[in-house]
């Protein structure tokens, strides 16, 4: 074990690190500069159960409902050999179904090493004819892990071309979808293009054989018939990979993190709390709906400008407390060097609510 394996190791007491997966791998893109996150997510920490432990539990995941609904639609979309998906795929890439087009399921076997090695020759030769790859196994490095990754489907051999294919049971409505489920499926299928990507690199073919155009089907309006849309994920890759490269030079993350920093799960919450306060965290609102320790960082930022989102506290120019600004609007201290023009509208937007509040014009 690496002096590296073993400081991440006592970071998490010890106990195996917790697997990550297409949806944790994609949640690390959302707030890629807190150093909290990183270090714990590199360390494999069960952060659900962090969170549990110091009495800030997570508030989101998917619902039972949720999970039935999403498996009924997947298997209506694949029924009979994926016929009706495959016609849909191919429509919206503009190209024609191939003569002889088959399915190919790559699942079904408990023994990992071995079907990612059947995965990774189907895709690699796919054959004549082949055009749709189910549960495939691929794979990604995340902070030396190696992780194990299923996508929905890949279609490959439509135009010479793979397209990772994405089914999600949220419904499109008069052509639009939820913009915040949307984005959800773009950095997810990120992930899949990207370990695709690699895979076929890694066999000496050009990675750009795996398109950045992903298709996202979903059920239309409120019935179950399903539509197909092309999502570009190019963004979505940029971010992916900036985040894994970070967590790839864990050594200069570790730098900043006390020698005795902990994240062990036996330990008091008040040990555990007081460790997590000494590791940099930059918390922003939309950091409820990723990370399972958002509730503990937004405790521990209130008072402070970043807990009212990014937009706000770039406004501000920086201004880190809110008291702070509170005092400036009011004209109760004098700004700071660089404060100036902040200062400036604080106090202008402090008169035009005086104002309104008075019925008076300003």
């Amino acid at each position: 074990m690496t002096d590296t394996a073993q400081r991440l190791a006592e970071i998490r007491g010890g106990v195996p690190p917790r697997r990550h997966n297409a949806r944790t791998i994609a949640a690390l893109t959302g707030n890629p500069g807190c150093s909290r996150r990183a270090v714990l997510d590199s360390a494999g920490v069960d952060k659900p159960e962090l969170a549990e432990r110091i009495g800030f539990p997570a508030r989101f995941g998917q619902s039972r409902f949720a999970i039935t609904r999403g498996n009924a639609f997947e298997a209506q979309v694949k029924a009979d050999g994926a016929v009706e998906l495959l016609r849909l795929v191919a429509e919206r890439l503009g190209v024609p179904v191939p003569a002889g087009a088959t399915w190919t399921d790559l699942g079904g076997a408990d023994d990992l090493p071995d079907r990612h090695q059947r995965s990774r020759a189907a895709l690699i030769d796919p054959g004549e004819g082949a055009a749709l790859f189910d549960h495939p196994l691929l794979g990604l490095d995340v902070a030396g892990q190696r992780v194990h990754l299923e996508p929905d489907l890949v279609a490959a051999r439509l135009a010479g071309r793979f397209h990772v294919v994405e089914i999600k049971s949220f419904p499109v409505i008069d052509g639009q979808a939820d913009p915040a489920k949307v984005s959800a499926a773009a950095i997810q299928s990120a992930v899949y293009v990207l370990a695709l990507r690699e895979l076929l690199a890694g066999a000496g073919q050009d990675p750009e054989l795996v398109s950045h155009e992903v298709v996202l089907v979903c059920p239309r309006d409120f019935a179950n018939q399903p539509v197909a849309s092309l999502l570009d994920v190019r963004k979505q890759l940029l971010v992916l990979r900036r985040q894994l490269d970070r967590m790839a030079r864990i050594d200069t993350l570790l730098d900043a993190v006390p020698a005795d920093f902990t994240a062990d799960l036996t330990a008091d919450p008040a040990t555990l709390v007081a460790a997590l306060s000494r590791v940099e965290a930059r918390y922003a609102p939309d950091c409820l709906a990723a990370c399972e320790l958002a509730y503990f960082c937004r405790h521990e930022a209130r008072g402070h400008t970043t807990a009212l989102g990014r937009p706000v506290r770039e406004a501000l120019g920086g201004i880190a407390e809110v008291s702070e600004v509170l005092a400036l609007a009011a004209g109760e201290r004098a700004p700071d060097p660089g404060q100036g023009e902040a200062a400036a509208l604080l106090r202008a937007a402090a008169r035009l609510r005086a104002d309104a509040r008075t019925g008076n014009p300003a």
